[in-house]
């Protein structure tokens, strides 16, 4: 069977939310939904958590989580790329254990409202797609296309998109969808050799917005908190 394992990404700094990573979310860290989360998948064998926080790193541990090494903290700044941190957990697994699994799961803590069906789903697409990496996605609520603009530097406004008036209505424009921090799988090879995400074969798979919701600041944490109280829980 493929090996599947899931990575969390929880740096101990946050500039919008302070220590957001494991504040009090519905009862527990906001990390612990997603370390249950994966733990709960049948799909996925191994769950990691990669942060720069001795504090994060023993919570993590205390919900089953692995912990098997500390992120530098070149890697945990607010302008660190997201993939080196992607690679290093990769290599640290290569050097310690002579090898990684095949398959790579990210679940960002910040997502604490998706369900198995969307993890489960977004591994699928990669499966049966044969991608290289696999996004999560739900429904843009404005079109680059009819209703959003950008500014130029004398404050003109114009379409992110022209499409040179061959739109009238928004229900006529091309569906577009809002990338997710839901999950992302990929290849692990594809992982360790790409310098760029999007460069390789790059599939979706479609999230209700309600459980696409990323908390990014206090207003996202309360919203999250409501609908997540509200659902039941995980």
């Amino acid at each position: 069977m493929t090996e599947v394992a899931s990575f969390i990404f929880a740096r101990g700094g946050s500039r919008e939310l302070r220590n957001k990573n494991i504040l009090n979310f519905a009862g527990e860290p906001l990390i612990a939904w997603t370390i249950k989360q994966a733990l709960a998948n049948a799909r996925i064998k191994r769950v990691i958590v990669s942060t720069d926080s001795t504090e994060i790193a023993e919570i993590s541990k205390s919900f089953g989580a692995e912990v098997p090494f500390l992120r530098p903290p070149e890697l945990a700044t607010d302008t660190s790329s997201e993939i080196l941190s992607w690679k290093h957990a990769l290599n640290y697994l290569n050097k310690t254990e002579g090898r990684v699994p095949e398959i790579f799961v990210s679940l960002p803590c910040t997502a604490p409202l998706r369900s198995q069906e969307d993890i489960t789903r977004n591994l699928e697409c990669l499966f049966e797609s044969g991608g290289d990496l696999v996004l999560s996605v739900t429904p843009s609520q404005r079109s680059p296309y009819f209703n959003m603009v950008h500014l130029q530097p004398d404050g003109l406004a114009s379409l992110v998109i022209d499409s040179g008036g061959s739109y009238t209505r928004r229900q006529e424009v091309p569906l577009t969808y809002d990338v997710t921090t839901v999950a992302y799988s990929a290849k692990s090879s594809y992982i360790l050799e790409t310098t760029s995400l999007l460069s390789g074969r790059v599939y979706a798979s479609i999230v209700d917005q309600e459980r696409a919701i990323d908390i990014d600041n206090l207003l996202d944490f309360q919203f999250a908190e409501y609908l997540f109280k509200k659902s039941g829980g995980q």
